[in-house]
This record gives structure tokens, C-alpha cells and sequence, in this order.
């Protein structure tokens, strides 16, 4: 954030205000640990403040400090609307378009309040009228915690801001693997562990809590894995029915995308997923090297995100998303 900005920041706060925080659809562990870990911090400053979800996030995300005070949009519609009319602040975590907040998109479109947008993904539209945007940053959450500084706060790190704002750091850079780890993400994360982050209760809850059906989900995912070696990919499908079979819940495929790239000579992995409901083919993409699957997803499957993360959706059937997926491969460079 530039001077002006932290200044009109600290002015907006310096007086009661009523905000509104808001992550994306489908909120992941950066969206929900960067949205409570700043309404903590906001509460600590004496602001009336709601984290308004766009929709249901996986359990094992629901542990997090004061998770059950988030309003969920599809189930408290009538409240959720009622709040962002009236905040005369609402922060933006996680995304740089209203267009990925689902059905909130129109009422948020309408809203009279302040908009600040804090987010690392690329190509950010101009909603906003305070943006901390920084697609070099590992995470939503380190940003978070960069904007808690820049307002001179960092000795108001609780525990409960420290373990959600941990979370997303760890979930957002793949166990602090990924190329967007820094050494000031270390620092970061050295001094939330400092201020209360229970490094390894929430690795063990995020990553080491497992039911039955979700291994039996991977093992399916795993078995349907199509491998192109030869364009140095591999994708995995699941189809509704093979999600119903396996009593699918909300967050179970997290992660699976990843078994790809841990193959030798695998540097583009792909997994499509059938949403019955919403007449949609779910699409995560993971790269290592140089090759963006932000550009490939903008160009072919109406998303975006990071360079080496990124999501999209087709509205074709599985396999002819599949037949089209593998003829974009013979005029891409994969490297």
C-alpha cells in the first residue's frame, strides 16, 4: 500500500464504522483464515464487523477462531443483504472481481459503501476505491498481516488473528513450498508463531484429517489420472456420479490436483470436475516452471489466478471439455 492509501485507511478507522468483509465463492483456507484473522483485528479496534461468506466452505477449514460467527450468504440471505446495505466499509479478501462472488455479485454492485480490496491475484478490476493489490505475494493472509503493520498494529496479534492468518499463509504456498514463499513470508510466519500460531495443530487439522469416503474419492481420482507424457501433463476427471458414490462433501478434492506434478516429467496438471447443479465443468490447473496457467485459463476457460494456480469452468460436457483440454496441448509450449 502507497502512504495516501494507508492514510485514508487510518482516517476511515480513526471513527465507528460498519463493516463488511467478504471472500470469494467457494472460499478456500486464504479466503476464510484472511477474513477472520482481519475481523479479529478490527473488532480489537472498536469497529461493528461481519465476514459475510458467499456460500458453505469445507470442515476442515471450520475450526479457525470464531468461524461460526461468519453469515453465509446462501442460507442468510435476508441478514447478509440487510448488512452490506447498511456498511459503510466493505473489504474485499482473496479476489479482484465482483464476478467471483456468485449471486452476491449484483448487491455488492449496488452498495453505497467504501470498498477496499486487498488481494494477490493478477489483472484486477477497479471496484475498489483503496486497493492493496500484489500479485508477488505468497498469499491473502500475508497481505493481511502486511496491512495490520502498515497500521502500526503488529502488537495486536492475538493467538486467534495468528492461527487464522497461518493457515492461509500455509495452505496458499503448499506448506510454504511453492516459488511465492519468500524469506518475509518466513519472517511473518515466525512471528505469528511468536504471537500464539499453533504451527502443528493447524497443519493436523488442515492437511491430516481424513474420512473414509475422501480416500476412497482419491483413490478414484487417482485411478481415472490420464497421463500425456509427451506433452508433459496430466489430468484427472470426476464425474457427479463418481462424487455421489463417494458421499462427496465440500473440500474433499483439496489437494488432488497436486498428485500430478509429483510424477517425473509432469509440469502441467489438470483436474476436471462435473457440478451438476450449476451445469458446469470445475477446472483446476497447477504448473511448475515457467509455463502460466493464469494466461492458459484466461485464454481457454473463462479464469485466471497466479502463474502456477490458477482455476476455470467450461459449460461443455466432461468429455468434450476433456477433448478440447487435449487440443490446446498441441499448440501449447509446456516447459
Amino acid at each position: 500500500m502507497n502512504l495516501e492509501d494507508i492514510k485514508a485507511v487510518e482516517r476511515l478507522l480513526s471513527t465507528p464504522q460498519k463493516i463488511v468483509i467478504i471472500p470469494h465463492k467457494n472460499p478456500d483456507g486464504d479466503a476464510i483464515g484472511s477474513t477472520l484473522g482481519l475481523w479479529h483485528y478490527l473488532r480489537q479496534k472498536g469497529q461493528e464487523v461481519w465476514v459475510i461468506s458467499p456460500n458453505d466452505y469445507p470442515k476442515f477449514l471450520k475450526w479457525m477462531p470464531n468461524n461460526d460467527q461468519i453469515v453465509n450468504f446462501e442460507k442468510d440471505n435476508s441478514l447478509a443483504k440487510d448488512l452490506i446495505n447498511s456498511a459503510s466499509i466493505i473489504f474485499t479478501l482473496d479476489f479482484n472481481h465482483l464476478g467471483r462472488v456468485g449471486q452476491m455479485q449484483t448487491i455488492l454492485e449496488e452498495a453505497t459503501a467504501t470498498f477496499i480490496m486487498i488481494d494477490h491475484h493478477q489483472a484486477p478490476s477497479d471496484y475498489a476505491k483503496i486497493m492493496y493489490s500484489d500479485v508477488m505475494l505468497s498469499s491473502t493472509c500475508e497481505m493481511v498481516y502486511n496491512f495490520i503493520e502498515f497500521l502500526g498494529d503488529t502488537d495486536k496479534i492475538t493467538p486467534e488473528i495468528a492461527n487464522c492468518l497461518y493457515t492461509g499463509i500455509m495452505t496458499d504456498t503448499g506448506s510454504f513450498k511453492f516459488a511465492s514463499t519468500t524469506s518475509r513470508t518466513h519472517n511473518v510466519v515466525a512471528n505469528l508463531i511468536d504471537n500464539g500460531a499453533n504451527n502443528t495443530e493447524i497443519h493436523n487439522r488442515v492437511y491430516d484429517t481424513n474420512t473414509p469416503s475422501r480416500l476412497h474419492l482419491l483413490g478414484c481420482a487417482l485411478k481415472n489420472m490420464v497421463i500425456l507424457q509427451e506433452y508433459r501433463t496430466a489430468y484427472i476427471t470426476l464425474t457427479q456420479d463418481e462424487l455421489d458414490t463417494n458421499n462427496f462433501k465440500k473440500g474433499d478434492t483439496e489437494g488432488f490436483v497436486n498428485y500430478g506434478l509429483t510424477l517425473e516429467g509432469i509440469y502441467f496438471a489438470v483436474i476436471f470436475i462435473e457440478n451438476r447443479d450449476e451445469g458446469i465443468i470445475k477446472i483446476s490447473f497447477r504448473s511448475e516452471g515457467d509455463f502460466s496457467v493464469n494466461e492458459f485459463a484466461r485464454d481457454y476457460f473463462e479464469g485466471g489466478g497466479h502463474t502456477n494456480a490458477a482455476g476455470g469452468k467450461s459449460e461443455k460436457s466432461m468429455s468434450e471439455t476433456v477433448k478440447y483440454f487435449e487440443s490446446l496441448l498441441k499448440i501449447t509450449s509446456i516447459k
